[in-house]
């Protein structure tokens, strides 16, 4: 499986485990400048921005480990352009799905209000 694929195939478990809680999701792959967002959902009353990180390993540290304060960042601001392109008046909640898939297993974290301190 190349990154890309990898990507992809993470994205779309992330997408069955936000629908399996009862989230809506609105939207895919938000683009932004060169920012994106991985995907938008809504869920009690809110906006869920989520990024997902997607590994094969996680020798050099789980993958939502990468979304550092830069990635934050460039995430907040893509989502404050989709807020703002909608017209939504809602809170918004940064969420990070950290998967790690290989041929001897698959695990999936759900960070919720990852970005808060």
């Amino acid at each position: 499986m190349t990154e890309q694929e990898l990507g992809v195939y993470g994205e779309d478990l992330a997408v069955n485990l936000l629908e399996q809680k009862g989230y809506r999701i609105r939207t895919r792959n938000f683009r932004f400048n060169k920012n994106e967002i991985d995907i938008v959902a809504e869920h009690d009353n809110k906006i869920i921005v989520v990024e997902v990180k997607t590994r094969q390993t996680a020798e050099i540290g789980e993958p939502w480990r990468a979304v550092n304060r830069k990635k934050q960042r460039a995430i907040i601001s893509c989502a404050d352009h989709y807020v703002k392109e909608e017209e939504l008046d809602v809170d918004v909640r940064f969420d990070i799905v950290s998967i790690v898939h290989n041929s001897y297993r698959t695990t999936i974290d759900h960070i919720e209000d990852a970005f808060s301190t």
